[in-house]
């Protein structure tokens, strides 16, 4: 490679949608390169850069920063920078355009370094998969090592359209939050909307969150404590160790109890804040918690934000207001507002389900809904014009957009999705001791024989003593899981609950009530009663969750005529809050509080069964308020069934695609990846004679892989190959970004006559800033052309495609100066000029396609913002500029030839 100096311009082999680079700086055998185009900053090896100089020579055609393009006459280099001589100007290499896609394949036909036919073919492949990856609706879902179910991929889908997602994500417990945030972030950050994120999460969940990650999404992120951030300091104590990597991990608590990590993480820059169990983040007007304001001021400098709690009303009604004030504080100014809005759900919930019905728009509904918004109106008299299920959904949406809560908040419950396990609750009353609850517990163990049985106390203190108490009444292998154990400690003690020969009984502190997935057991044994109905539902979620499918056993040992009993009879006869998701209880609890405390402190067997029956009232009360109202409005705006469908459908055709299986076995064989079958869809990689060390590693045993979900879903140990593993997104960036297949040489048996052709692809390609997302618009999309030496356009006439095509002597043709000064050029000109006319075309379509994509987007959020005030002007503008920002980028578009096949046409 040529000596490297700064100022001088390179192109990345890999990644040529990058653009020019510029050299800053080289140290320390690194070079450091920006790629203005794109606003990249990449550090490369300089003794393995793929990395190379860009250098024109005489005749080419260059285009500068101003987007002139100029003939070259002469080239200079003057110590290490070269200079362009264009009639009387003279550009230096800094002044050249940072689009410039530098390719020319047409250099090594003319130097006969050529591609055997099938490589070529290859690629041309290659090339049209790319495109159709870019343009999947389904790219960072079906990559996804997860069951394909509706709800989730809904909810991933509608979030991820968003060009700055800030919403809480409050699924009930064991539904699949923490997927829906990793497909969220599995798709924003493969279309490049999130290249940087943080993920806050409580302590004890940093390795289930990095192993979830690394094994579900194949997503690498930097786990980061104290240790690590003076690791990365003791190179340069000025530093700033976020800066460090892409992708953070870390507790809260970490961030909390190191301002100066705290304040580093809030200079570092992030696209996107993901926090999990976000209930825990308290709050109250006049006194936020640390963490809540910690997480507060990332909010304020973050774009995107995801909050995930499955009891978003943990902490009250305040509690809830103040997490959905972290998402809009503009918005959610007022706590008494809220309130106000809350009140007029159930009216909404009506008019929406009247309408879903069929049944006609009553004229009260008429006369609300049209005097709010001149879009619902014009639906309202489409709805009444022509009462179709087409106009009923569109009305219904608008409605739901305008009125209800459905922008920053997505909750499914099971009642809504149906097809859960039941449970059976088994209540216990025993003597007032631990000593009497360990040798129930005992006896319990002894008849479920080798059942899996998770514990659940408030304390450590009581889960240690039950342990040790229990080992001296039964021989059973048993785990104990607290807060004062370490992470790793933790992780063990639950894999060895997991493992078929390990634990039989794992007792955990309400440390377990959180973030687990403990559904290979069906036996829960609650030891206590937590007083806040959401918090028992934490703990039965460890074992109720998808992908449970037997009925959950919940038992209850109790101290009889005690504060035990007392909240045992009113979670069971009260609330039904073992045997089903209490909607309501917290509500209901605010409204009994003050006598559920009396009974807890001063028990009353009389007492107790009047505040039962009370509670009883208040649950059916309470219960079909929120079905008819809040709740109604949250199903309707969390799950949409047919859309949901619509994904699961665009992911199971690329599921099942033989073809892109096919291809990406050869590509991988091409770039020296030895590939040995292994079952049905199943292969083993192995390393052999790897042209590359750019691709992901395969470990020197080999890589077992599997293109089949299912296998992927029971096998941990084979990898889920799709569009969106790094082998396959590696294996594409090298091979299109190498030169392999871009020129060749064939004979064309039965061509109908005697002669010259090209067979030529051009690529059509938007060099811009990855947040601008152009590949929704305009894809790095092939135009393949045939060109013969009379500059007919065969294309259409004489297909290459399927055409009989053998290996020959391009010698005699390479060797010709007429061929190469005169006949080459006119071919090429031609094909150029084609190329340019169809790359027009797609530019001009795309740009329509922008303005009619988001112009529908900004009214529709003009007309949301006159009524609906989830909806911010900042918001609108972002669109607007969004949208400029497209058409700039689009119509920068530029077409380069990426291969180029000789032809001699034979009869």
């Amino acid at each position: 490679m040529e000596i490297p100096i700064p100022g001088q311009r390179w192109v990345s082999n890999n990644e040529t949608e990058l653009g020019l680079g510029v050299l800053l700086k080289v140290s320390h055998n690194r070079m450091e390169v920006f790629f203005p185009a794109v606003g990249e900053l990449r550090q490369y090896s300089a003794r393995a850069a793929p990395l190379r100089r860009v250098k024109f020579v005489e005749g080419d055609v260059i285009r500068t920063h101003e987007g002139k393009s100029l003939k070259v006459d002469v080239v200079e280099t003057r110590e290490g920078i070269i200079f362009y001589k264009c009639g009387r100007k003279e550009i230096p290499e800094s002044q050249l355009a940072d689009t410039i896609s530098f390719s020319r394949p047409e250099d090594r036909l003319m130097a006969a370094q050529l591609e055997d036919l099938r490589t070529y073919s290859l690629r041309n492949e290659a090339l049209g998969w790319r495109s159709r990856i870019q343009a999947s609706t389904v790219r960072g879902f079906v990559g996804a090592r997860v069951d394909l179910l509706g709800h989730q991929l809904y909810i991933a889908n509608e979030v991820s359209r968003r060009l700055t997602p800030r919403v809480l994500l409050a699924d009930e417990v064991g539904l699949g939050k923490t997927i829906e945030a990793g497909l969220i972030l599995h798709r924003l950050n493969l279309s490049g909307r999130a290249g940087r994120v943080l993920i806050l999460v409580p302590e004890p969940l940093v390795n289930q969150w990095f192993v979830e990650l690394l094994r579900r999404f194949n997503i690498t992120v930097g786990v980061y404590d104290e240790k690590r951030c003076q690791d990365l300091e003791s190179d340069d104590p000025t530093a700033n160790p976020f800066l460090s990597s892409q992708m953070v991990l870390c507790a809260v608590s970490f961030l909390e109890q190191h301002p100066q990590r705290a304040q580093q993480c809030k200079d570092a820059g992030w696209d996107m804040l993901i926090v999990d169990e976000a209930h825990h983040l308290e709050w109250a007007p006049d006194a936020p918690s640390p963490a809540y304001h910690l997480v507060s001021e990332l909010a304020a400098k973050i774009s995107g934000l995801v909050l995930i709690t499955a009891t978003p009303q943990q902490l009250g009604r305040e509690g809830h207001f103040a997490r959905l004030r972290l998402l809009d504080p503009e918005r959610y100014a007022s706590m008494e507002k809220f309130a106000e809005e809350a009140g007029q759900y159930e009216v909404v919930a009506a008019a929406v389900d009247h309408i879903l019905n069929g049944l006609p728009v009553s004229e009260s509904d008429t006369t609300a809904f049209a005097s709010r918004s001149d879009r619902v109106k014009r639906l309202v008299q489409s709805v009444v014009k022509e009462n179709n299920e087409t106009t009923r959904n569109e009305l219904t949406s608008a409605l739901l957009d305008e009125f209800g809560t459905g922008r920053v908040m997505f909750r499914n419950t099971r009642n809504a999705l149906k097809n859960f396990p039941q449970r059976k609750a088994h209540l216990v009353p025993l003597d007032a001791s631990t000593d009497a609850k360990v040798k129930w517990m005992a006896g319990l163990l002894k008849k479920l024989g080798e059942a899996k049985v998770l514990a659940i106390c408030h304390s450590k203190e009581m889960a240690i003593e039950v342990q040790e108490k229990l080992m001296r009444e039964v021989n059973v292998s048993s785990g104990v899981f607290h807060e004062d154990m370490t992470l790793l400690q933790r992780d063990r003690a639950a894999v060895h609950f997991a493992d078929e020969e390990g634990a039989r009984v794992l007792i955990c502190s309400e440390i377990g009530s959180e973030g687990r997935n403990f559904q290979f057991a069906q036996h829960l044994v609650l030891l206590d009663l937590p007083a806040n109905p959401e918090l028992l539902e934490q703990r039965i979620g460890r074992l109720d969750r998808i992908g449970q499918t037997a009925e959950i056993q919940i038992h209850v040992p109790y101290a009889k005529a005690s504060s035990e009993e007392v909240l045992a009879g009113w979670y069971q006869d009260g609330l039904n809050a073992f045997e089903k998701n209490p909607h309501g209880a917290l509500e209901v609890k605010h409204q009994v509080e003050a006598e559920l405390d009396a009974l807890c402190a001063t028990f009353d067997a009389a007492k107790l069964k009047a505040l039962v029956e009370k509670s009883r009232a208040l649950h059916a009360e309470v219960g079909v308020k929120l079905e008819k109202g809040q709740d109604r409005l949250l199903e309707l705006n969390s799950y949409n069934a047919e859309a949901g469908e619509a994904v699961i459908a665009a992911m199971k055709e690329l599921d099942e695609d033989l073809d892109f299986e096919d291809f990406i076995i050869r590509i991988l064989d091409r770039i020296g990846v030895v590939v040995e079958e292994h079952g049905n869809r199943s292969y083993v990689f192995r390393q052999g004679d790897l042209m590359t060390d750019a691709l992901p590693s395969i470990p020197q045993d080999g890589l077992l892989v599997t293109f089949d979900r299912a296998r992927a879903l029971s096998r941990d140990n084979v990898s889920f190959l799709t569009i969106d593993h790094p082998l396959v997104v590696g294996a594409l960036d090298y091979f299109l970004g190498s030169e392999l297949g871009n020129s060749c040489f064939g004979v064309w048996k039965d061509a109908g006559e005697e002669g010259l052709a090209v067979d030529v692809t051009y690529v059509v390609e938007c060099v811009a800033p990855a947040r601008l997302h152009t590949e929704r618009f305009l894809q790095s999309t092939p135009i393949r052309l045939t060109v013969d030496h009379n500059t007919n356009d065969l294309t259409e006439s004489s297909p290459i495609d399927g055409a009989r095509i053998v290996k020959g002597d391009a010698s005699k043709f390479l060797d010709n100066v007429a061929f190469r000064k005169k006949l080459l050029p006119q071919m090429l000109r031609k094909a150029e000029t084609t190329a340019g006319e169809k790359a027009s075309i797609m530019v001009h379509e795309a740009i329509l396609s922008i303005s009619a994509k988001m112009d529908a987007e900004i009214e529709r959020m003009d007309e949301l913002a006159m009524h609906n005030p989830h909806v911010k002007e900042e918001e609108i503008d972002a669109l607007r500029t969004h949208k400029e920002e497209l058409q700039i980028a689009i119509r920068s578009a530029r077409h380069r030839l990426d291969c180029i096949r000789l032809l001699h046409r034979s009869k």
